[in-house]
């Protein structure tokens, strides 16, 4: 998945930083001519004497390690970055995978409830054409197949374009028709009390701990730069050469980048308060997360309940109705109330899932795996 994808190229790249941190200053080379385009014996170029100087700054202040520390505490901020954005996409596959078993779900239910109603009304008509029920009955049967045959329609559009968002953040090209195994029906396991952080605690904790480095980065850069140099001078007139070893020291007199030390000072208080904030925040996220999981675990079992129920009350009062024991208004009662029970059902698996992509993100996991 694209989300994926970026995360490992971050986490990459920061790698790349690292690698670059390690790396020496390059030293310079400089060649340069004394003695030319003068007077008398200078005159011209040809009598100039050369020098080749060779010069290479000296990090004897710690500036490459503390350059080094920081790129790694970057990269593990990145890496938990990648992390995050792998349990996002994973939560967005799988809500997305859920979205499109309950609009298949909802399909076979208003299919289910179209032939239920459809055979009701033969039951109806029959009982006008008896004369036992009167046609006003007969018309209110029509208009309920009517409306149920809307629903139905409506049912296949959002399962079509369900199944279409579902293809897309799959990464699909072809149309999909069906899912295999389903989501919906997975119980997750039950909660636990983890002592391991929040995974967005970790990444404020990582991004915390590098904006720290970065204050070492900063004060290295305000100490005096230091470098070696070696030069070779060529006389040209007496054709001999000599050799100079110096060394130079820069003096922080104006520059002592005050400015981008207290900006790195602040840069950590801000990383400090945003990780106070994330600890407080995800902590409160996870005791709603779990017990919204655990709501929905018993939304569920009751919706099961209730649809058992319904059934059951719809099937006698089909028998009772047959019999002229029961009203046509009962009846449609009782079938509604199956019809409405069923797509509780649908809604407290979906809520179910829902919540179990909330406690992952959380967790930093996939859904439906447990956290390591």
């Amino acid at each position: 998945m694209p989300a994926t994808v970026q995360g490992v190229a971050l986490a990459e790249a920061a790698e790349a930083r690292v690698q670059q941190a390690r790396a020496l200053p390059n030293p310079t080379v400089s060649i340069e001519a004394e003695n030319a385009y003068g007077t008398g014996p200078y005159k011209g170029f040809s009598n100039a004497d050369s020098i080749v100087t060779l010069s290479q700054p000296l990090e004897i202040w710690g500036q490459r390690g503390a350059r080094v520390r920081a790129a790694r505490a970057e990269a593990g901020a990145a890496g938990l970055r990648g992390d995050l954005m792998r349990s996002d996409a994973a939560g967005r596959l799988a809500a997305t995978y859920a979205e499109a078993e309950a609009a298949l779900r909802r399909y076979e239910l208003a299919s289910e409830a179209l032939a239920l109603i459809e055979q009701d009304a033969k039951a109806v008509a029959a009982m006008v054409s008896e004369g036992r029920e009167p046609n006003l009955r007969g018309v209110q049967a029509r208009s309920e197949v009517a409306n149920a045959k809307a629903s139905l329609d409506e049912a296949e559009a959002y399962r079509d374009a369900a199944l279409a968002r579902l293809a897309a953040v799959s990464l699909v090209d072809s149309p999909l028709t069906d899912i295999g195994e389903s989501l919906l029906d997975r119980v997750p396991s039950h909660p636990i009390d983890n002592e391991a952080a929040p995974l967005a605690v970790r990444i404020a904790q990582a991004e915390a701990d590098a904006s720290g480095r970065l204050i070492d980065v900063e004060r290295k850069r305000a100490l005096p730069q230091l470098s070696a140099s070696v030069a070779q001078t060529r006389f040209r007139q007496a054709g001999d050469q000599a050799y100079n070893v110096g060394i130079s020291l820069s003096i922080p007199l104006f520059d002592r980048n005050r400015g981008a030390i207290q900006a790195a000072y602040a840069e950590q208080r801000a990383a400090e308060a945003v990780l106070e904030a994330q600890r407080r925040d995800s902590e409160a996220a996870r005791l709603g997360a779990v017990a919204s999981l655990k709501a929905s675990n018993s939304r569920a079992r009751a919706a099961d309940e209730s649809v058992q129920a319904a059934d059951e009350a719809y099937r006698l009062a089909r028998i009772g109705f047959e019999a002229g024991r029961i009203s046509q208004l009962e009846l449609r009662s009782t079938r509604s109330t199956l019809i409405a029970a069923r797509g509780s059902a649908v809604d407290a698996r979906l809520s179910r899932v829902a919540a179990e992509i909330d406690l992952a993100r959380l967790e930093g996991r996939a859904p439906f795996v447990e956290a390591k």
